[in-house]
């Protein structure tokens, strides 16, 4: 099975009504295939940040930008490089456990730092953040216990800081004589 070609793109629009319905109706009339869909207001009122990670094995990426480009309410795209961002997802999960095999979902929410939001006598709902393959393994490992109900909320990215080095000043002082 060929693994597939995901790219992650942020797109500030406008923060009007119907701008979401346009910008997926775009993608379902080209018929591009959208792995993930974020979308929710930025610091600024006035825009929204989309968050769309995109299959691009049979569809440049740069078509699609394009294409986006064309919207009105867009105001900015950026491609997102996995290596020079940072991304992150929640998923929320309730297993099928009972009580002699608890402390085992226990154990595996505390390796991967999830918490647990509800328990009763044959069941548990657990909540997890993080980068995607994270969320992945974790979701694979708590699959043999049963899973009632899972719920992912796609990704989320922002670009990484730029780090440059720190300027050093000067500190010699002069010297008195």
């Amino acid at each position: 099975m060929s693994r597939r070609t995901l790219h992650t793109l942020s797109v500030l629009v406008e923060n009007r009504a119907g701008v979401l319905a346009r910008v997926a109706g775009l993608f379902a009339r080209r018929g591009y295939n959208i792995e993930s869909l974020a979308v929710a207001p930025t610091d600024d009122d006035r825009f929204s940040r989309i968050t769309v990670v995109v299959d691009v094995e049979l569809t440049p990426i740069e078509q699609m930008v394009k294409q986006l480009n064309k919207l009105v309410n867009v105001v900015k795209i950026t491609e997102l490089e996995p290596r020079a961002s940072i991304e992150r997802e929640l998923c929320m999960v309730t297993l099928s456990v009972d009580r002699d095999r608890r402390n085992e979902v226990l154990e595996l929410a505390q390796i991967f730092e999830a918490r647990i939001l509800a328990v009763a006598h044959t069941a548990m709902t657990v909540s997890l953040e993080g980068e995607p393959d994270k969320i992945d393994d974790f979701e694979e490992l708590v699959r043999p216990f049963g899973i009632i109900e899972l719920q992912r909320t796609g990704r989320i990215a922002l670009a990484k800081l730029e780090r440059s080095p720190a300027r050093s000043r000067s500190t010699n002082k002069a010297k008195a004589s």
